[in-house]
């Protein structure tokens, strides 16, 4: 069998105090990040396993596993359960398991798995936020649910500062589709 396929045979849902983080990960997430990423699961539910080692060392999945825990205890405004996501899960996260032939492979592993995500260009994420805003989208639901402060929305939304401002200080984070238009 091809060794690409191996990982996906192990998926499985374990208890969360099995895995244990390793002590090598360079990366680090802010709490409005961390904050972001249990929205996610909120929203979408769990989509990607944590990948572990044979004895439940995380290779790549720390955050994941961070806000599932039980000292987490951020839950989004507008979910209705609030419970928190571990007492959600029963506990558990899903996970996969790598073998690699020594901890260099762990190391690489956890590292390319970071600096695979990438990072989100300038002009594609304009044309998000000018998708969202053309329909309708509030500026409100658009910082909350793609982790931006307002300034970040503004910044990418195209408004005049002064249209922008005067849309927040109307005390609503709508627009008038039609104001909107006329600004293009």
């Amino acid at each position: 069998m091809d060794k690409l396929f191996e990982p996906s045979k192990t998926l499985q849902w374990v208890d969360w105090n099995l895995l244990k983080p390793n002590d090598y990960n360079p990366n680090k997430v802010s709490r409005q990040n961390l904050e972001l990423l249990t929205q996610s699961i909120y929203t979408n539910g769990w989509t990607l396993p944590i990948v572990v080692r044979p004895d439940y060392t995380i290779i790549d999945g720390f955050h994941r596993w961070t806000v599932a825990g039980p000292d987490w205890k951020y839950v989004p405004d507008n979910e209705k359960d609030q419970r928190i996501l571990f007492d959600r899960l029963g506990g558990k996260v899903l996970i996969v398991i790598v073998r690699h032939e020594d901890h260099s492979g762990d190391i690489y592993g956890t590292v390319t798995h970071n600096r695979a995500r990438g990072t989100h260009l300038l002009e594609p994420m304009k044309k998000i936020v000018k998708e969202l805003l053309d329909s309708g989208k509030p500026i409100e639901e658009i910082g909350k649910q793609l982790g931006m402060r307002t300034e970040e929305v503004f910044r990418l939304s195209e408004f005049s500062r002064e249209d922008f401002l005067r849309m927040m200080a109307k005390g609503t984070s709508e627009y008038s589709k039609a104001e909107f238009i006329t600004k293009f």
